[in-house]
């Protein structure tokens, strides 16, 4: 085992000290020796180290380089070097986190974790929350928790009664709704298009003059962050108007919520304590490993109970027995990774990291519009939309920044306008990745016919 394991990290470090000078993009050459994997079924059995080795040749050239500093798609960060480090610790740890008696140490590694987010965030010290995959597990958890809430205060019994003669709820939500949130929707039972869809602004937040009148069987979803544009939802005023009819209010933060934690960019998020739920990433922003969602909920019982179950071998020992706050019994460890990113961190390096990727944004934007380029979006956050003209040419940039290789930028279509998206999100972001990046991307462009 100990071999295995420093051939392991021996192979990891020379990946990733070679990244910064790789293709973003996998080679063709790369994604054919794919085809290595491509076989029966082994009838004998082989060495492990022969296994890892497989996996380094063939894998790893094909990978892309979304660990580097030079990959700008999805609002995808990187991976702390810290909770990488954790995260191979915990997973020779191998614990169940879902019961206390599993894994006492990720219980106490949660516990300390979540009172951490609550106070960076800014959010009431009581909430329930948990650690679930992914901002869509979230969406999905916190939304439960709002189903269970506002049809309790009805008289119904969600849990245990179904949706089969329940009380009707509304859902209100952004034109701009992120599709996790109609995923979430779709398999509570609660429809993705069973929604009252309220337009929005030339930034894609939502027009507060247009919010419906609301009463106790309504849930709004705001955004704090839109996924295009970084333009945040008026989430206080929406939570006035939204609790005055008595309605649950719900964010779908997962990268825009972690603003709050840079004092400049934090009133972008006015009013995200007084909602009732929030989802976020951890592994966007907060640059942990994948697989790590959070779901907050201000009234944690609500939460508890639309995820919670009982059975006499659960042990129910302790004051937060962690599977009763998220969909999952047993799960890894994951908690362990965001406390050791804020562990490191601290208050002012994550608002460091924050500041530092708006700034790089923000030089993005100054320097394609300098040359000639229209940038859709007002730069807010870390999220920049540039047209090259017709949709066709832009289209053609894209394909041939993804094909060069120097950075990597997604497609979208923004309010009828094809454009490209760049999301700052790394840690290992520089500012030489981003001079480097913005000649590519105007290179691409000057070769690209208009």
């Amino acid at each position: 085992m100990s071999e295995l394991l420093n051939d392991a990290a021996l192979r990891a470090q020379r990946y990733l000290a070679e990244i910064g000078e790789r293709s973003v993009a996998p080679s063709s050459a790369a994604l054919a020796g794919l085809a290595a994997f491509e076989r029966e079924l082994p009838a004998d059995s082989c060495s492990a180290e022969e296994v890892l080795a497989e996996l380094d040749v063939f894998g790893s050239p094909a990978t892309v380089a979304s660990a580097g500093g030079r990959f700008f798609g999805f609002v995808v960060g990187g991976s702390l070097p810290v909770t990488v480090a954790a995260a191979w610790l915990a997973t020779a740890w191998d614990q169940n986190a879902g019961l206390v008696v599993l894994s006492p140490v990720n219980a106490a590694l949660e516990k300390v974790a979540l009172r951490w987010v609550l106070e960076i965030l800014g959010l009431p010290m009581g909430c329930g929350g948990g650690f679930v995959t992914s901002a869509t597990a979230a969406n999905f958890a916190a939304l439960a928790a709002a189903r269970h809430a506002l049809l309790a205060r009805a008289g119904w019994d969600v849990e245990g009664q179904g949706l089969f003669g329940a009380p009707t709820l509304t859902v209100v939500v952004s034109e701009e709704v992120h599709a996790s949130v109609r995923k979430a929707l779709s398999m509570l039972g609660l429809g993705r298009d069973r929604v009252v869809a309220v337009p929005c602004d030339a930034q894609g937040c939502m027009r507060i003059e247009e919010v419906p009148q609301v009463d106790a069987r309504t849930i709004v979803c705001v955004q704090a962050g839109n996924v295009n544009t970084g333009g945040f939802d008026p989430i206080e005023r929406v939570c006035e108007l939204a609790h005055a009819g008595g309605a649950w209010v719900h964010v779908d933060g997962a990268f825009g919520l972690w603003a709050v934690a840079a004092p400049r960019r934090a009133a972008l998020a006015r009013g995200v304590a007084e909602a009732d739920s929030w989802a976020a990433d951890a592994h966007k922003w907060l640059n942990v490993p994948y697989d790590s969602g959070l779901v907050l909920v201000r009234e944690a019982t609500a939460l508890r109970a639309a995820m919670s179950v009982e059975a006499a071998y659960l042990v129910q020992s302790g004051d937060r027995v962690p599977y009763q706050y998220t969909p999952d019994f047993s799960r890894r460890a994951r908690g362990v990774e965001v406390w050791a990113a804020l562990r490191q961190l601290g208050r002012s390096g994550l608002a460091d990291l924050i500041e530092r990727s708006c700034r790089f944004a923000n030089r993005m934007a100054e320097g394609l519009t300098r040359a000639g380029h229209r940038v859709l979006n007002e730069v807010v956050l870390n999220q920049v939309l540039v047209s090259f003209g017709s949709a066709e040419r832009t289209r053609a940039v894209v394909e041939r920044i993804q094909r060069d290789g120097v950075c990597w930028c997604g497609g979208t279509v923004w309010q009828g306008h094809t454009a490209m998206r760049i999301s700052v999100s790394s840690w290992a972001t520089t500012e030489t990745d981003v001079e480097r990046s913005l000649e590519a991307i105007l290179r691409a462009a000057d070769a690209t016919s208009r």
